[in-house]
């Protein structure tokens, strides 16, 4: 029984009171009415109803496409989908950001014609495990299935559709395939490389007889291809084959275990999202964000900040070629009058977008090569990147203002909201920077810039705390710039970076009703704009400062809904503008919220880092197994002994280091 007192509270202390004790009495994932549930053995399932109209988008990848698939149930039940695929390689002009080759198959294909009769699909079930699946129940009492599985090439550029028909019946059924080839053509001279060909193909085409027991395959696979490019035959089951190889290699590399099955599979489908798409462009492996926009370019936000430094924990060699890629692209553009790098290397690295100027790009590069290095723990590489991160650094002290903080033209969002002449994403960022570029140097064996490095994080830190601390409706938190006076959801920025003095504060206005929606965290109060990147940013940081159990109930009740929900299976970017679309980095995000967040991991050397595995209320242990940062592969085992908890470091070598830890002071720990 739950007894409140509503006497003298404000409403909007009532609503942030009502919105915790939802979530603590576990009614946010019941409450929420999930259309999706978790399976046994992986992925997640939504089992149509008969008046379950619905329809949902996912974004899936390979090295030479991207697919954005709208997929669901109409009115009367029958099979919708639509494909919007993206050939990136396949430049258009203007050769651009979003200068690629983009084209909507929404038009089916002639039927498959069963006992005479044209096949109408009425989907019983979807499910996503790293493809799409729809299972389709025909016939007298569902005794002919078909299973169609829906998904990218993971290095070529086309897309699959691969069916199966089984007899489940009694009785033999005759089964028409037809004939489809369809090629289409582009304009010559809207092409960088001339004209281009689309391909629709049905492969297994013919007439059968399938008897109880059989089962027949056909598939339909959209593809692309220069003119000059000699067409191209696929198999369906070998395509099959190698996306599952992908997605199992990615699954058992960096897994978590808790007792929530719920973040464990959430995790997983984060780390296939963030590592699916990279494209196979002319300047090398790219990372691109994706959503139908962003493809065969890098940006100092999503690649060099949010990305990279995730890669060597995963393992994924792409992902970590992506991310060397990418610095060795940002560097070529340093210059002796420090003119900004571009925010963005388009059109496969042959082109620059740097629309909003400065957007404290310099910060989240130096920040994003400081932490990769690190954890990568490669000698050379990591001096290969020095000259990068050293020139950053200095940029970022040149436009030092009188108040010992760091001006630039924008901030990430560039424009959307006000961010002033300074604002505090790019000096925490810089912090950070300055931080992990001293460890760096310490690692390299230059003990003396490793000193004078972590001298200047310490100025700009109490910089950053006379400028930008502040009294922000009602909260002893941060304004964002000079003259802010609206909560902003950046200001989890400090907390994520170690500066921990206006936590409490902070940590109560982010999860407040200024911020805090059921849909996601507002980018401004008083606003109806959510980006999930600060959202997750706000998670990790929370979970550094030691807060860990009521952190833990909002990011539940999140990746609830972003997994299970209506709009499945990752997060987003925004909303409203790109009505949130499934951009790759932020599942990066999410993961790095588990691993830097939830457990504290944070690069100190090429074998060394400190962890904060705080362990949250009620959970016996926690687990993360097959970390592959510093060029090892190791598992972290956090369990509660008695009330204590107790840290396990173990490595492939055999070697075993046990851990009493009194949760208060983060734990140094060092790989053999």
């Amino acid at each position: 029984m739950l007894h409140i007192s509503f006497f003298n509270m404000k409403y909007s202390a009532i609503k942030s009171t009502l919105f915790i004790l939802f979530l603590s009495y576990g009614f946010a994932v019941n409450g929420q009415d999930l259309r999706w549930h978790l399976l046994k053995n992986g992925g997640i399932e939504w089992t149509v109803k008969k008046d379950g109209k619905h329809t949902d988008q996912i974004e899936m990848s390979g090295k030479q496409i991207s697919a954005i698939i709208t997929y669901g149930a109409d009115e009367k039940g029958y099979l919708v989908l639509k494909r919007k695929l993206v050939f990136p390689m396949l430049r258009i002009i203007p050769n651009d950001t979003r200068g690629s080759l983009i084209r909507d198959f929404d038009q089916p294909v002639p039927a498959v014609v069963m006992n005479g009769a044209a096949v109408k699909e009425q989907p019983a079930a979807f499910s996503i495990n790293g493809s799409v699946k729809a299972r389709t129940e025909i016939g007298e009492r569902g005794s002919i299935s078909l299973s169609r599985e829906l998904f990218p090439s993971v290095d070529k550029p086309a897309f699959i559709e691969h069916s199966v028909f089984k007899n489940r019946g009694s009785k033999p059924v005759e089964i028409v395939v037809p004939e489809f080839d369809k090629t289409d053509s582009t304009k010559q001279n809207k092409g960088v490389y001339g004209t281009y060909l689309l391909n629709t193909k049905i492969y297994g085409a013919g007439k059968f007889i399938l008897k109880p027991g059989e089962e027949r395959i056909y598939a339909v696979v959209y593809s692309a291809r220069k003119i000059a490019d000699q067409p191209y035959t696929f198999s369906s089951e070998y395509e099959s084959l190698k996306r599952r190889n992908f997605i199992r290699e990615i699954t058992q590399e960096l897994v978590l275990k808790t007792p929530d099955d719920t973040l464990d599979q959430m995790f997983s489908f984060a780390k296939i999202r963030a590592s699916e798409s990279i494209f196979d462009t002319k300047n090398g492996l790219m990372h691109g964000p994706g959503g139908g926009s962003y493809y065969a370019a890098i940006w100092a936000n999503d690649q060099a900040e949010y990305m990279n430094p995730f890669f060597p924990f995963l393992g994924n060699a792409a992902g970590n070629e992506s991310a060397k890629n990418s610095f060795r692209l940002f560097a070529k553009y340093m210059n002796k009058d420090y003119k900004a790098i571009p925010s963005s290397i388009i059109a496969e690295g042959t082109d620059i977008w740097n629309g909003a100027g400065d957007r404290g790009d310099m910060a989240m590069i130096a920040y994003g090569a400081s932490r990769f290095a690190l954890a990568y723990a490669d000698t050379v590489e990591a001096r290969n990147l020095w000259p990068l991160i050293e020139w950053c650094l200095e940029f970022s002290r040149r436009k030092k203002s009188a108040d010992g903080v760091i001006a630039s033209d924008s901030d990430e969002l560039e424009g959307r909201f006000p961010a002033g002449k300074i604002n505090l994403s790019t000096n925490t960022l810089a912090y950070g920077a300055l931080i992990s570029a001293s460890d760096l140097a310490a690692a390299l064996g230059d003990k003396a810039t490793a000193v004078n490095l972590r001298k200047e994080a310490a100025e700009l830190r109490s910089a950053i705390e006379k400028y930008f601390g502040a009294n922000v409706q009602g909260y002893n938190t941060y304004r964002y710039y000079d003259g802010n006076d609206k909560l902003r959801s950046w200001i989890g920025m400090p907390l994520v970076m170690g500066i921990y003095d206006r936590k409490e504060q902070t940590s109560k206005a982010l999860l407040s009703d200024y911020l805090w929606t059921k849909d996601g965290m507002l980018s401004e109060s008083g606003s109806k704009t959510f980006w999930d990147r600060s959202l997750l940013y706000a998670v990790r940081g929370l979970f550094n400062a030691g807060i860990t159990d009521t952190t833990m109930k909002y990011l539940k009740y999140y990746t609830s809904k972003r997994l299970l929900g209506e709009h499945v299976p990752y997060a987003v970017e925004a909303w409203p503008e790109g009505d949130q679309r499934h951009l790759s980095a932020e599942s990066g995000l999410y993961c790095r919220a588990i691993t830097e967040g939830l457990f504290g991991i944070e690069p100190k050397g090429f074998k060394s880092f400190i962890l904060r595995p705080y362990l949250p209320k009620g959970w016996k242990k926690m687990s993360l197994n097959h970390i592959k940062a510093f060029n090892d592969d190791f598992g972290i085992a956090v369990s509660d002994v008695n009330g204590k908890i107790r840290i396990i470091i173990e490595q492939e070598s055999g070697k075993r280091q046990e851990i009493n830890w009194d949760g208060k002071q983060a734990v140094e720990i060092n790989l053999y």
